[in-house]
């Protein structure tokens, strides 16, 4: 049975999930939860547009197709390309929502405007704010070529609610400023990645985006660890497209919830061409989750791990060690910042 419509009204309103909530879990439920968020959009944004930061992963993407079945071509869907995306994301985005979808699409290129306000920032925490904050003046600044933008769509869900209170200032929570000129519409917030999921089907999207990895909103700035360098930063970009070409190729994308590469700032000797040099780690995450508040390790095939291995210290420039990571969640978290 789907709670009472009062406690599912009430989302926008309460970061407490009702315990009497039931979980999405069935086309019906889903439908349900569509119809209602709706209804509730529309209350809320009348005749306004809504800005919204469609990365083009399962949240945003979920989000901007609930929004456009709601309030249509009032969406603004603002794509930033900050120079963080994995290899061929925004060019995927494109393809898919502006072409495909015929979404109100805006693309910003700001790869540099980024870059260079993180040089030399290696605090993790530091960096998440960077980035939020400057998407939030890109957004201010795309308002102000809009007439009527009054709101700002995000695709926070329940563990970020969570995990926002002493662990992460997620980009969707804790990021923002407090004189941000834009009223939320976040109507995912009391859902979980599962859920998410089921609602994104419900609504048609196709099964590559509903069933896309798990991208943090500050994408790979808080995989490039420490103080992010351009040259290592691509290496990084070069080493995720492999391992994730890799287990496409081996049958385990279907299988393991979020894998990634982590390259930390530090170097080790290694040979090459029979000369000593020194290059980074790439550090292999790969987890398994429900609800993104507790992940176990993957078991990745010895013969793929060499495989991965391989390729990425013989294709990328700059990395010389693989090595993975078999921390659980807890006491590790997903991400490594």
């Amino acid at each position: 049975m789907a709670p009472p419509r009062k406690e599912r009204s009430n989302r926008m309103e309460n970061n407490k999930r009702p315990e009497t909530m039931a979980r999405i879990n069935t086309p019906a439920l889903a439908e349900a939860f569509i119809n209602e968020q709706v209804e509730a959009i529309r209350a809320q944004v009348g005749d306004k547009k809504v800005l919204l930061a469609l990365s083009g992963g399962v949240d945003s993407s979920v989000v901007a197709a609930l929004l456009i079945k709601a309030i249509g071509k009032q969406l603004v869907c603002v794509h930033v390309n900050h120079g963080l995306m994995r290899k061929g994301e925004s060019e995927q985005v494109i393809e898919v929502f502006g072409k495909q979808m015929d979404a109100n699409l805006v693309y910003v290129d700001a790869t540099d405007r980024f870059l260079d306000l993180l040089a030399g920032v290696s605090e993790p925490e530091k960096k998440r704010k960077i980035i939020g904050g400057e998407f939030i003046k890109v957004f201010d600044e795309e308002a102000a070529k809009q007439q009527g933008v009054a709101f700002l769509a995000q695709g926070t869900i329940y563990p970020d609610i969570l995990e926002s209170d002493g662990v992460k200032a997620h980009h969707n929570v804790g990021g923002l400023p407090e004189d941000m000129q834009f009223e939320l519409v976040e109507p995912l917030r009391l859902l979980y990645k599962d859920e998410v999921r089921m609602v994104g089907d419900a609504l048609g999207l196709p099964h590559s985006m509903v069933y896309r990895q798990p991208f943090p909103g500050p994408g790979l700035g808080v995989r490039c660890l420490g103080a992010i360098t351009r040259d290592r930063l691509h290496a990084l970009r070069e080493a995720d497209a492999i391992l994730r070409e890799e287990f496409h190729n081996c049958g385990l994308a279907g299988k393991v919830w979020q894998y990634f590469i982590a390259v930390p700032d530090m170097k080790s000797v290694g040979v090459k061409d029979s000369k000593r040099y020194e290059g980074w780690p790439a550090i292999i995450r790969a987890v398994n989750t429900t609800d993104a508040m507790t992940a176990t390790i993957e078991e990745i095939p010895y013969e793929v791990l060499h495989r991965i291995t391989d390729r990425i210290t013989a294709e990328v420039p700059g990395i010389n060690r693989v090595l993975l990571d078999l921390t659980p969640k807890p006491v590790g978290t997903i991400e490594w910042e």
